[in-house]
């Protein structure tokens, strides 16, 4: 995965960029953000659940957090 091409594709696409590294088991429980955000994931593979809808990525997907949504990455 190339940061800048990523970085490149969002913010073309209107959003904003950043990386953030979370320790393994990091749970991230009831998040609501005021903006929609898409998380790609680099490394590992996460579960996002939305609404209480779950699914699981690998490196490479990508999840579209809509804003003002209540929602859960395990």
């Amino acid at each position: 995965m190339d940061p800048v091409q990523i970085k490149q594709d969002l913010n073309s696409r209107g959003y904003s960029f950043g990386v953030f590294r979370d320790p393994p088991g990091q749970v991230w429980a009831d998040f609501v953000h005021q903006t929609d955000e898409l998380v790609v994931l680099a490394e590992g593979e996460i579960e996002v659940k939305i609404e209480g809808k779950a699914e699981r990525f690998q490196i490479g997907g990508m999840v579209f957090i809509p804003a003002k949504e209540i929602w859960k990455i395990i």
